[in-house]
């Protein structure tokens, strides 16, 4: 350890209480660093925009962009780059957008750290506490770094960020040679823990990297990163389109110059096609449509930080997701009491989320009208060393308690507050007069309070088998009697239904001094037994709601936690991840199976118990070697390396360690599990999204360059010039295309199943749509062209009409790619106002191409005759027709 260097043993003995002097503090600051975690080195802006022209795609564009350069076609040449810029500045403002965001929530496990420094106590930034510093530690407060403990009252850590337990461990300052778990001494502390009650000073012995969330952070380092499917599928694109677009190129350009043409002439028409069969608006529309699905789940509080993740989750199979604090509310609950031997349901109150419901047979029950579950309020209340801080909220004008202190104490309070009583009320009637507090030996606690009548009254909370050996009498139906044997086996019954349940259980008692009456010697025995309270951390509200969605899309959800088997098993089922009595496999089964066998069992298997950070890397390692698309996540540290490892890691925002949410694609902003359902549906419609704006760009495409090609091969002259055929790509394409990519998504969505992994982006007979509406495209455009250019003999003319009829064909067809399933008749034209707007932005520029002098000049175009406009709208119509007929002949048979 850091600290043993550091640390003689006089300097221990003698000066322990001193702690460092802020000279040896910055000493050892230069020879150990700061006490922060590494992260990657950022890059810079300029590397950052740089990156974004490296993209496949992008490389093609500025490959035809030189190429026309060389002919001598400027024009071209800044259109191309002017579409390559822009493509960058989106991708470049997004990732920018993205991590500033990250700035603004990621912060450090102990943003502040208590050390002794020159013999008093400070408060420092953590990053500068060091090797040899003295923390001072108490409730509520994160310990900054390692440590070894030299000072405990009653000190109590929550490592479950790095255990996976739920309960708060109780530390002390001695090594105990029997602790079963040497991975975690009780007399160190960790980083980023949380202090949940007592006091402490600890020596710190390891900081930044070094220590155990250090650790992990190294892991997470070196587990491996995939591109996501969309990006495969995208780049799979990106091949053919190219390999396509040269195999046209080099056809049309030696067919021209096999009859005689001039060479110049068809490397000009070469690159025409060029232009028009590379999608130039399919890296800006992805772009575009994963940013605005990043920018709607942000709403949905689900920060992205990779754009392609949305689209990962949305074809997710499997969900590992981690007990504490992402299904479960991270918060001690009582959900079950026994009194007076009757058993009571403690549920949340649906109409006011911070009110419980104590509950018999189904309806609700007032304890202030029970005397016995009156007093275990008060019990509840009075017989512990909760602060309870009242917090205002101007806007609801409410008030809403923060409890701090042990979780089992804090369940018990918030029971009795949320049920409706006034714990600064109740404590001015009950003044605490004496308290013997619990330890590990008596396993009960006690306190003497005063009543308004000038009784003392003791309150006694424990272990059952403890309260009830000191327990005479009972309290059954509001009275008091004696208790009986049958009381007594029917006590232990109840304790062990609850325990079974995976329910910690405390039992309560009191007794009644009266006034002026002496105090006992032991006032801890002759007390009557009240009831039982059992208690667990609860499933989050909307967890049960984000699990059976969960199903219903066809995707599984799997509990993976460090927690007890019976613990996770009670919640899997309260939650209806696993069904009846499915297996729970353990942490050490895990470790004693094959890679083999682990996949064998993963497929009846949804719980995982008492499990490490190396199991869950095991764990989502083979779900993804078994073709799962793996969805991961957590908010402890122990979560980190699998959310890395994960296809998409999910990390909490609130909760979530600062390891984690570096490792994350995804971090939910309200450690929400319902929100992951939401991402799950948003990832899905953008996904369906973009087939329905690749549909669209290929098929105007295809259109395109069969209108450019069959018009070579016929001995026509060029149909369209470059400058048309730019206009139609980055003008009428682009902005309908992009207004695909903002529809609302198919309300039944989540009650599909899961795309296969392996399916391909033109599955489901995408290809055939696209084929036979590009040909549809191509040959009324060309068909135009050759009726208007044999009447009026005027090449401008003819090209004006084929560049009327194509766009006006392309912005039909945009309303068609709404659906797969409905032809245009079927379809709400308007339930996506972006898309009318964008076409009606389209018409306008078409219109001002055709009448508007200058742009005439341009773009080589004259205004067109009544009949040619006749021509030209009877073509345009005549593929929906024909489409919506054949669906329909399609769908009866």
């Amino acid at each position: 350890m850091q600290a043993i260097r550091l640390l003689p043993n006089n300097v221990e003995k003698k000066k322990k209480d001193q702690g460092l002097s802020s000279a040896e503090a910055r000493r050892r600051m230069e020879v150990y660093g700061k006490n922060k975690l590494a992260t990657k080195k950022k890059k810079s802006w300029l590397l950052l925009f740089i990156s974004q022209f490296t993209d496949f795609m992008v490389l093609v564009l500025l490959a035809a962009t030189a190429i026309s350069m060389i002919i001598g076609d400027i024009t071209e040449a800044i259109t191309i780059l002017a579409i390559v810029f822009i493509n960058a500045l989106l991708g470049f403002y997004q990732e920018m957008h993205t991590e500033k965001i990250m700035e603004a929530i990621e912060k450090l496990a102990a943003p502040k750290a208590k050390v002794i420094r020159d013999n008093e106590m400070r408060e420092i930034p953590a990053e500068e506490v060091v090797p040899g510093d003295l923390t001072v530690i108490e409730a509520g407060d994160r310990i900054p770094a390692d440590g070894v403990l030299i000072m405990a009252n009653e000190l109590q850590v929550d490592e479950s960020m790095l255990t996976g337990e739920s309960m708060p461990v109780r530390k002390q300052v001695i090594h105990n040679e029997t602790d079963t778990d040497a991975t975690f001494p009780k007399n160190h502390v960790y980083m980023g823990c949380l202090v949940t009650a007592g006091t402490g000073r600890a020596v710190v012995t390891k900081t930044g990297m070094e220590t155990e969330m250090g650790k992990i952070a190294h892991m997470i380092q070196e587990a491996e990163q995939q591109d996501t499917p969309l990006q495969k599928r995208l780049e799979t694109l990106g091949t053919y389109i190219v390999i396509a677009c040269l195999v046209i190129c080099a056809i049309v350009s030696l067919t021209g110059i096999i009859r005689g043409e001039n060479v110049f002439s068809m490397l000009l028409a070469g690159i025409s096609l060029a232009v028009a069969a590379v999608p130039e608006g399919l890296p800006a529309v992805v772009t575009i449509a994963l940013a605005l699905g990043v920018q709607r789940m942000a709403k949905r509080n689900a920060l992205v930080r990779k754009l392609p993740a949305v689209e990962t989750l949305g074809c997710a199979t499997v969900i590992c997701s981690d007990k504490t604090g992402t299904l479960t509310e991270n918060k001690m609950r009582v959900v079950s009491i026994y009194c007076g031997r009757t058993r009571y349901q403690v549920t949340r109150d649906d109409n006011e989320e911070n009110k419980n419901r104590i509950l018999f047979q189904g309806k609700p029950v007032d304890p202030v009208k029970m005397p016995a579950l009156n007093l275990m309020a008060l019990t509840g209340l009075l017989c512990g060393n909760v602060n309870i801080r009242k917090v205002e909220d101007e806007e609801k004008i409410s008030e809403e308690y923060v409890f701090l202190g042990d979780p089992t104490e804090v369940a018990l309070v918030r029971m009795a507050v949320e049920a409706g009583y006034d714990p600064e009320k109740i404590a001015e009637e009950y003044k605490r007069l004496r308290e013997i507090p619990f330890d590990s030996e008596r396993k009960m606690m006690s306190v003497m309070c005063s009543t308004p009548s000038g009784d003392r009254i003791i309150f006694a909370k424990g272990a059952p088998e403890v309260i009830l050996q000191r327990c005479t009498s009972i309290m059954v139906a509001n009275n008091e009697r004696k208790i009986l044997d049958y009381d007594i086996k029917r006590i232990e019954q109840e304790n062990t239904y609850m325990a079974q349940n995976a329910l910690r259980v405390i039992a309560m008692a009191y007794r009644i001094i009266e006034k002026g009456k002496s105090l006992p010697s032991d006032f801890e025995q002759q007390l009557t037994f009240l009831g039982l309270a059992g208690m667990m951390d609860p499933p989050r509200k909307e967890a049960y709601d984000a699990v059976e969605k969960c199903k219903i899309a066809g995707i599984k959800p799997v509990m993976i936690t460090g927690d007890h088997k019976e613990t996770a098993k009670a919640v899997a089922k309260e939650l209806k991840i696993i069904d009846g009595n499915e297996n729970v496999l353990t942490g050490n089964e895990i470790e004693s199976l094959s890679d083999r066998e682990l996949k064998e069992r993963l497929k009846d298997t949804a719980v995982f118990a008492r499990v490490l950070p190396k199991h869950k890397l095991r764990l989502v390692k083979a779900y993804k070697e078994k073709g799962y698309i793996v969805a991961m996540t957590g908010d402890g540290v122990n979560d980190a390396p699998a959310v890395k490892e994960a296809d998409i890691g999910v990390a909490m925002g609130l909760t979530g360690t600062d390891v984690t949410r570096q490792a994350a694609s995804m971090i939910l902003m309200d450690d929400n599990f319902s929100t992951i359902v939401a991402a799950v549906e948003e990832g899905r419609n953008i996904y369906n999204n973009i087939r329905k704006f690749i549909r669209y760009l290929l098929s105007c495409n295809i259109g395109e360059v069969l209108t450019m090609f069959l018009g070579m091969l016929m001995g026509l002259p060029v149909p369209l010039l470059p400058a048309q055929i730019l206009l139609v790509n980055l003008v009428t394409d682009g902005l309908p295309a992009i207004a695909l990519s903002m529809e609302t998504g198919d309300p039944d969505i989540m009650k599909q199943k899961p795309r296969d992994p392996n399916e391909h982006i033109f599955s489901g007979g995408l290809w055939q749509l696209i084929i036979t509406r590009g040909i549809f495209i191509g040959v009324v455009t060309l068909l135009s062209f050759i009726l208007v250019f044999r009447q009026s003999l005027s090449l401008e003319a003819a090209r004006t009409a084929a560049l009327v009829t194509l766009v006006l064909s392309q912005l039909i067809h945009v309303f068609e790619c709404k659906s797969e399933k409905k032809n245009i008749f079927e379809i709400n034209l308007l339930s996506n106002l972006w898309l009318v707007g964008a076409v009606f932005t389209s018409l306008s520029v078409l219109a001002c191409v055709v009448y508007v002098p200058a742009l005439q000049n341009v773009f080589k175009t004259v205004p067109l005759l009544p009949e040619y406009w006749l021509y030209v709208a009877g073509l345009c119509l005549l593929p929906p027709v024909i489409s919506s007929f054949f669906r329909s002949k399609k769908d009866e048979a």
